[in-house]
């Protein structure tokens, strides 16, 4: 539990030969730097870009920095091996990668559709890498040299390590090691594992010996141990009641038939030994090691692939077996062969993390990019990551399951190195820090209160169902970090655009009024995700209370600023657990807050997350799984997560036909209708002309003649600056408020409607001028 530093062995910058400009990408900068082959080949299929937010990038330098020679395939064509030899063959390993996101995800919506663009291309060209590009790069690289050991990482290689559901086919998986033919997989935070194969192969030691790293897994052979000493814990089957035996009759003289009353579950004749007195030191270290070298043996492939209740058994055992301080080690069957899986890797210290993000990047795209729009580099050239790493354990997010629920941060100075070295050399900066976050906003600095129970801890969530009391929520590191930060000179402003933890925020009312006070930029995203308790207990995530007292706090800070500011929610439709009731209700909650979603999301099943298990078994494995056990109702087929889609955008015309279907097929036709308390208007002629602002700010419509007397046109439901009256049934809460509320739509100026076209063969209104009806702008 006490890792030798990441940098112990290496020498200081002014020690180090220089480092290359950009890793190469062609011979041509190989035979520049004086390079006739590279030691290692990373492939990727993101753009090269050299900045520490960019998994091959940080890899890269890492690697550089321990003094070998790296060269970067990006994007390769994975219809030919030829662009796989471009660099030649590598010394020691090529590293496989998808890139900064899992290949399906990038390339397909929730809807299972293409996507029209990828934000880590030049230029945003879609198609630019394969399905599951982890195994198909995996496959090429072995063919183009084969003998080559072959290593794979990333987010996708990680989520992918044991048998796992997969949205896109629609059925579960076997390890990516099995598709990939890969030696070995690096999961999750893979600096340290990364460093000691790469030292170890170049040392001369076989791939195949290397089976002793956290953070890694491998296939072995059925059965596979690593020494006698090993035992197994069997956690093949869920709970079940044993067979139930008759009491003997404690007055009956016949012998006792130990055979017949023995139960499938009993254990065997203990050994008889003598009784050895230890102290309580002695027992605790005996049931450490013991632990230690303890395998769990999870269901196997052939057994999860078809039964769904195992599957989320094995979901709840594997994510159970995460925290780095009492995890043990797993094993999955896979035929003939085991896939084994050691203990995630250790959290990297503060000065560890310093030194990863302070090496030599050129924080730029490659220079063979030209003057392309990178969409995913326009994003972050500008901001800092702070930290890694979310102890939320949202059951939708893959977060936690590859970076861990341990904090990692960087020092101060560290990061205000990096904001300097942005405003020096980042071409186009103007003063303006786009973000100092990472996974969370306000998670920096935040730990468990004693490292022995942080080491022992088997809890799924730091933050739910409550705060835990023994995590430090103080923001004052934080508070400080965002004062020096904007104190130095050439910066104007430092904007928080990561997601805010606003039920940790709350805890602290002098880092709101901060944060309100000096680092929104009008608009805040926060992610209350739903309003209904039903829903939220499936995310592990807080009550609408929470988001209110937020609310509350932030609108008062705010006036306090002098400052019109407004927070935009996000909220997830058909997430495992929501029933058209539960979307229904979000619906009247957001027309009564006077909210119009433009940019909502429809939820994904992503590899191995816990919202994926309830979506493809129907149980909840946050709590223990039985035949028996809860079963999670959940959206599947298309039309009702399109339904539920179209409850956040319930202002749309383009969704009321889907809605009218939706609340009459529920028995609340009494909501349709053109007054306060309905929520979308009965079948308006003209209708499916409407348009609605495809912007990022929802924007507000008017149908033809809209407002005006006698006009044809109904307005839009829910406009207007005061709350509606809804019927209180069917909303979140009992009572409606009757405090007005300022809409985000009162800071977008609007044109206003033309007046109602005449009918034919009618004089035009007064004043009134020709042309087409308004339209909202972007």
């Amino acid at each position: 539990m006490t890792p030798t530093n990441l940098f112990a062995t290496v020498p200081k910058r002014s020690e180090r030969a220089a480092s290359a400009p950009f890793l190469p990408m062609s011979r041509a900068e190989m035979e520049q730097l004086g390079w006739d082959q590279c030691d290692v080949i990373l492939v990727t299929g993101d753009a090269y870009i050299d900045h520490p937010s960019f998994g091959m990038a940080l890899v890269g330098r890492l690697l550089e920095a321990q003094g070998y020679r790296v060269g970067i395939i990006s994007q390769p064509d994975w219809h030919s091996v030829d662009p796989f030899r471009a660099l030649g063959k590598p010394r020691l390993y090529f590293g496989i990668t998808a890139g900064n996101m899992d290949s399906m995800v990038n390339r397909y919506t929730a809807d299972k559709k293409p996507r029209s663009d990828d934000a880590y291309t030049p230029n945003g060209e879609p198609n630019k890498r394969p399905d599951r590009a982890v195994s198909v790069y995996a496959q090429r690289a072995r063919e183009a040299y084969p003998g080559t050991p072959i290593i794979i990482g990333s987010i996708e290689a990680s989520l992918r390590r044991i048998a796992h559901y997969d949205y896109w086919s629609d059925k579960v998986r076997k390890s990516v090691l099995t598709e990939s033919k890969a030696d070995l997989l690096i999961f999750g935070n893979a600096e340290r594992a990364l460093v000691d194969m790469t030292k170890r192969l170049d040392a001369g030691e076989s791939i195949k010996d290397i089976k002793d790293l956290r953070g890694t897994a491998f296939m072995v052979p059925l059965g596979w141990m690593p020494s006698e000493e090993w035992g197994v814990h069997n956690s093949t089957r869920v709970d079940i009641p044993g067979r139930i035996d008759p009491h003997p009759d404690p007055y009956a003289m016949a012998k006792e038939d130990k055979k017949e009353c023995a139960s499938e579950n009993a254990a065997p004749e203990p050994e008889v030994k003598p009784i050895r007195i230890m102290t309580r030191e002695e027992r605790q270290a005996m049931a450490k090691e013991k632990h230690n070298r303890t395998v769990v043996r999870l269901p196997s492939y052939d057994v999860v692939k078809d039964d769904p209740v195992m599957y989320a058994h094995a979901s709840r055992v594997f994510h159970l077996e995460s925290n780095p301080g009492n995890a043990r080690a797993l094993v999955q069957q896979h035929g003939d062969r085991d896939v084994w899986m050691n203990p995630p890797p250790l959290p990297l210290a503060m000065d560890e993390m310093d030194n990863v993000y302070d090496l030599n990047y050129a924080r730029a795209p490659h220079p063979s990019y030209g003057d392309a729009n990178i969409p995913a580099w326009e994003m972050i050239r500008f901001s800092v990551n702070i930290m890694r790493g979310c102890f939320g354990g949202c059951t939708f997010c893959s977060i936690t399951e590859h970076e861990g629920r341990i904090i990692q941060s960087r020092s101060e100075p560290s990061i205000l190195r990096e904001i300097e070295h942005i405003r020096d050399k980042t071409k186009g900066f103007t003063g303006i820090i786009s973000d100092l976050g990472g996974p969370t906003a306000n998670m920096y600095r935040l730990t468990c209160k004693s490292k022995e129970i942080e080491e022992t801890c088997r809890r799924l969530s730091c933050v739910y169902p409550s705060i835990c009391v023994n995590l430090n929520t103080n923001h004052n590191p934080l508070t400080k970090l965002y004062r020096k930060a904007r104190a130095i000179p050439g910066v104007k402003k430092i904007l928080i655009q990561s997601g805010l933890r606003y039920d940790l925020a709350v805890r602290s009312p002098e880092y709101v009024k901060e944060l309100v006070t000096h680092h929104v930029g009008g608009l805040l995203k926060i992610a209350p995700e739903h309003t209904e308790t039903n829903v939220l207990s499936k995310m592990m995530k807080p009550g609408i209370g929470a988001y209110e007292e937020f609310r509350a706090m932030f609108e008062k800070y705010s006036i306090e600023a002098g400052k019109k500011q407004y927070l935009i929610p996000y909220f997830i439709a058909a997430h495992p657990g929501t029933t058209d009731e539960d979307m229904l209700n979000l619906a009247l909650w957001l027309k009564k807050n006077n909210f119009r979603l433009d940019q909502v999301q429809t939820f994904m099943p992503t590899p191995m997350a816990m919202a994926s298990a309830m979506y493809h078994s129907r149980r909840n494995p946050l709590h223990k799984v039985t035949e028996d056990s809860e079963v999670v109702e959940t959206p599947r087929n298309q039309k009702q997560r399109t339904a539920h889609k179209a409850f956040l955008r319930y202002y749309d015309p383009k969704n009321w036909p889907i809605l009218r279907d939706a609340l009459r097929r529920m028995g609340r036709g009494d909501l349709i209708g053109t007054g306060e308390r309905h929520l979308i208007p009965p079948y308006v002629q003209g209708e499916e002309n409407f348009k609605v602002s495809q912007g990022k700010r929802a924007m507000p419509m008017l149908a033809p003649g809209a407002g005006k007397r006698g006009g044809q046109g109904l307005p839009l439901p829910g406009r207007g600056g005061k709350p509606n009256a809804l019927t209180g049934s069917m909303t979140a809460r009992a009572t409606v408020e009757t405090k007005s509320r300022p809409s985000i739509l009162d800071t977008i100026k609007v044109k206003k409607a033309a007046p109602a076209p005449a009918k034919q063969g009618g004089r035009p209104a007064a004043g009134a001028k020709a042309g087409p009806a308004p339209r909202g702008r972007k």
